[in-house]
């Protein structure tokens, strides 16, 4: 897959249509902001800005928004390197330094 493909499809946002949600609407919601850094055959670096929609209720950033990041853009570096295979992550080791609190910028 093109790196400019996967860097399109990673920055793209989706917009609400009444009831309707769009395809992978929890992706893109989650997803919605994101800037690719860089982009390069098995490497994606990208940053976002921690908003209110991706808090939980300790004013933090979500561990599911976390692990959803990590799932989706792990996985556009696979495509990055010619995967073609569509699969589910079935385990994700995330460790935790400090929380990410709003309006603070995330970078991985």
């Amino acid at each position: 897959m093109e790196v400019e493909k996967v860097k399109r499809y990673l920055e793209s946002s989706a917009t609400i249509d009444g009831d309707k949600l769009p395809l992978r609407f929890f992706e893109r919601l989650i997803m919605h902001g994101l800037r690719v850094e860089l982009i390069e055959t098995n490497r994606v670096v990208f940053s976002f800005k921690v908003t209110p929609r991706l808090l939980n209720e300790g004013n933090y950033l979500h561990s599911g928004a976390v692990a959803t990041f990590v799932d989706l853009v792990s996985s556009a570096a696979i495509y990055t390197a010619g995967g073609t295979f569509v699969g589910t992550s079935v385990e994700i080791n995330i460790s935790f330094m400090d929380a990410a609190h709003a309006d603070g910028t995330g970078f991985c």
